[in-house]
């Protein structure tokens, strides 16, 4: 319960970031008040809890614009929208948060914007006039949102070792390829593999979030990602998909083992044992030297316009990765929804891999 909880708090969080990221009408009106040195406070969102706590001031019911916004921080008290922060429902409001709700905030403004946004759940933005800051609170945090500038500079740093760690996957997923069509492979290349790929895919997530406060200031940025990251979390599954191990009549599961993996920490992470155990080997000392054999459905994949209920089919018929690049025409015309014609792209598809594999190996 308490990983769902967190995981709801990072999600609302952000979501309100979103809102208030650069190229939005939201943030032009919090940055006009800004640099009207007035301060402000600002509740995205109403409820029958915002009204009870919210005293004097006047309703309005208008369409929200940021000239209008800035022009009512001009007065004192809160401002408060609906929750897309589409509509300004009222203005020049006094609230009245429970005063026992516990906050490490200091001055008026900011205790209060902490108070009401624990008390009602609802985002609250606090703009200081004298620390020259916008802060936005939800789900009992406090959040300092920066200029686009510096979010900018860390999230280039953070792409630039991104593309190294790519180009290091990149490597190490080539070399895979190369040992599984040599039969060849050992649980060191496979959680080698599995560690680099997780390694992407923290970095990328950290990305993400930078993306999420720049707005529309990392539209470029969002497209190199993208482009960077395609395909990683298929691999992922499919690297647990090939090498799972079974106890029993069981597997541990691909949700179970990304989950582990996802919970290693940065150091457990660099040790390949961990990994291992994490996609469900049982530890020991000659673990990471053990050969295994991959089902095949990580090459599989990379054959063209191949359905998935096609290779798993596949996978079940020839039990492993040899026996499938063993295979001829015939055997492969043997599996249900695998015709001539499908047949001779799958066997021409996982010839030239082998050949291409090899070939990146040893030139």
């Amino acid at each position: 319960m308490a990983g769902e909880k967190n995981v709801d708090v990072d999600a609302a969080l952000r979501a309100a970031i979103a809102s208030v990221a650069p190229g939005t009408v939201l943030r032009d009106g919090l940055e006009r008040i800004l640099r009207g040195r007035t301060g402000g406070l600002v509740v995205l969102g109403h409820d029958r809890t915002v009204e009870t706590m919210a005293s004097g001031g006047f309703s309005l019911d208008v369409d929200f614009s940021a000239q209008r916004l800035r022009e009512l921080a001009k007065m004192d008290g809160a401002v408060i929208c609906d929750v897309g922060a589409t509509k300004i429902l009222r203005a020049a409001v006094q609230l009245l948060p429970d005063p026992t709700i516990p906050t490490d905030e200091q001055g008026t403004r900011h205790r209060t914007a902490d108070r009401v946004s624990k008390q009602v759940g609802f985002p609250v933005v606090s703009v200081s006039k004298s620390m020259n800051t916008i802060a936005l609170y939800v789900a009992g945090r406090r959040y300092v949102l920066e200029d686009s500038g510096q979010i900018l500079s860390r999230a280039n740093q953070a792409l630039a070792t991104l593309e190294r760690y790519k180009m290091r996957l990149d490597e190490v997923s080539g070399t895979l390829s190369a040992l599984e069509i040599e039969d060849l492979v050992t649980v060191r290349d496979v959680a080698a593999v599995a560690q680099r790929l997780e390694m992407v895919r923290r970095i990328s997530s950290e990305i993400a979030d930078y993306l999420v406060e720049l707005g529309t200031d990392g539209r470029l940025m969002s497209l190199q990602l993208d482009e960077l990251i395609a395909g990683v979390e298929a691999d992922r599954q499919l690297v647990i998909r090939d090498y799972q191990p079974v106890h029993g009549r069981k597997t541990k599961g691909i949700d179970a083992s990304l989950t582990e993996l996802d919970g290693l920490s940065a150091t457990d992470l660099l040790d390949l044992l961990s990994v291992a155990r994490a996609l469900g080997f049982t530890p020991s000392p000659e673990l990471l030297d053990s050969a295994v054999s991959p089902r095949g459905f990580r090459l599989l994949a990379r054959v063209p316009r191949l359905p998935e209920l096609v290779v798993e089919r596949l996978v079940d018929h020839f039990g492993g990765l040899q026996r499938l690049l063993a295979a001829s025409i015939d055997d492969l015309q043997a599996v249900e929804g695998v015709g001539e014609a499908r047949a001779r792209t799958i066997r021409e598809g996982l010839s030239r891999l082998a050949e291409s594999s090899i070939l990146e190996r040893y030139v």
